[in-house]
């Protein structure tokens, strides 16, 4: 990911954060509720995806057809919903960004669908690691032998993470 840029800052309406939780609510069903809050300001960037700080902080990420929670979001609000789980080979690799394979991946929640978010967890500790779009549908992730299954988004450390404003 390129060096992130913030280019404008202002809060949203009103009818503007409902639709930002109803189209969060998509992704994570009940555990929208967790970043709900009054005050919610959009950072307008020069990448694909806009951040929206709720007080204050960087917790959820519009990428045009979705939104879901940033890394620090899914630090500071644990959801359940659209995990994929990986074993702890596979974290160091995960943690610089790579893709994620098939032979790292311990378990998956149904939830999960194709060419949607999701966040990727240590299997001990359940902590999230990264956020990536899934390329198959949950099931069949977990009945493939080998490949790549996820793409990887964000991660710790990369511009999104390390984001100024």
């Amino acid at each position: 990911m390129k060096k992130i840029v913030g280019k404008k800052r202002h809060s949203i309406r009103k009818s503007q954060v409902q639709d930002l939780y109803d189209r969060l609510a998509l992704q994570i069903g009940q555990s929208a509720s967790l970043f709900s809050t009054e005050i919610v300001e959009i950072l307008e960037t020069n990448a694909d995806v806009s951040i929206y700080l709720v007080n204050k902080k960087p917790l959820l990420m519009d990428a045009g057809d979705w939104v879901f929670p940033t890394l620090k979001g899914a630090l500071q609000f644990p959801f359940p919903e659209r995990q994929v789980a990986v074993d702890a080979g596979a974290i160091p690799f995960v943690v610089n960004g790579a893709d994620i394979m098939r032979p790292g991946i311990v378990t998956v929640s149904a939830d999960v669908k194709a060419q949607a978010p999701v966040q990727i967890v240590d299997e001990r500790h359940g902590k999230p690691l990264a956020i990536a779009i899934a390329l198959y549908d949950g099931q069949a992730i977990l009945s493939s032998a080998s490949g790549k299954m996820c793409r990887h988004f964000h991660h710790v450390g990369d511009e999104l993470w390390n984001l100024e404003f």
